[in-house]
């Protein structure tokens, strides 16, 4: 013979591991306990600029009968709540009244000036909050540590380690070690008694020459200045040529030296 079990009914709760099918007898809950209250303001001035913005009023011609009516009735439904109402807002209230009932005062025909509005100086309050609070949404729309981000703990590993490139330089860098070139050989300038003939592609073959067996060479170090003035310019053009056609490169040292360095690794081949 086959019985069919029912299915339990999950536990309303679980409570110290312990299941609870039934709500005990002796819990009350009062019918006050949980109230949802939608909207919170920071002050009078913040509901009254709540009232203007949902009814589509103009602050500069506050209507000071309707939105005398949305705050009490506000009011009201915030006493119904059990809410502590804040001196402020029972102010308010009575500020809205006093400019309500001077509203309403018939206006004597005696005096000739024109009399103040009374609803100017809570127009300017209203219009000065109105911009603090947009700043203040500003702030804190601006990206906040240990809000929006956190600051991340790492540890270097202890191979790490810095790789140096090699410092650029610019094409005012390359003139001034080249003016430094030219006041040397200036400062040797000596009669020629024949001209030689000087080749630009046979002074980079005698510069990428001069690298063949060291690392690197001081600018100046790859000029003769027993060749004069012509023999200087033509080792400059090769070594514009050289650089152009990537087979050296150039760095500047922290003492404002510039070097020359072969762009390849002559062991490569």
């Amino acid at each position: 013979m086959t019985v069919a079990l029912e299915p339990k009914e999950p536990p309303l709760a679980l409570v110290g591991g312990k299941p609870f099918t039934t709500p005990p007898n002796d819990l009350f809950i009062p019918p006050d306990a949980l109230q949802v209250f939608l909207q919170a303001f920071e002050g009078p001035l913040d509901l009254l600029l709540y009232l203007i913005r949902k009814h589509k009023f103009e602050i500069v011609d506050l209507p000071i009968f309707e939105i005398t009516e949305q705050y009490m009735e506000y009011v009201e439904v915030m006493k119904e709540l059990d809410l502590d109402l804040a001196s402020e807002y029972l102010l308010m209230a009575a500020i809205l009244a006093e400019i309500k009932s001077r509203i309403l005062l018939p206006v004597t025909l005696v005096e000739q000036t024109e009399e103040e509005d009374p609803r100017a100086a809570l127009v300017e309050r209203l219009k000065e909050y109105e911009r603090y609070k947009s700043v203040a949404i500003e702030l804190d729309d601006l990206p906040r540590l240990e809000r929006d981000y956190q600051v991340a703990h790492v540890a270097l590993a202890p191979n790490l380690a810095p790789v140096v490139l090699p410092n650029e330089v610019n094409l005012n860098q390359i003139f001034d070690a080249f003016d430094q070139v030219m006041k040397r050989v200036n400062s040797l300038t000596h009669h020629k008694i024949e001209r030689e003939r000087l080749s630009t592609r046979e002074r980079m073959t005698k510069i990428m020459a001069q690298l063949i067996d060291v690392d690197q060479l001081y600018f100046y170090q790859l000029f003769n200045y027993q060749e004069g003035r012509g023999g200087i310019v033509v080792s400059f053009i090769a070594i514009l040529e050289l650089a152009k056609e990537q087979l050296i490169r150039w760095t500047l040292q922290p003492n404002g030296q510039l070097i020359i360095m072969k762009a390849y690794d002559s062991n490569s081949n």
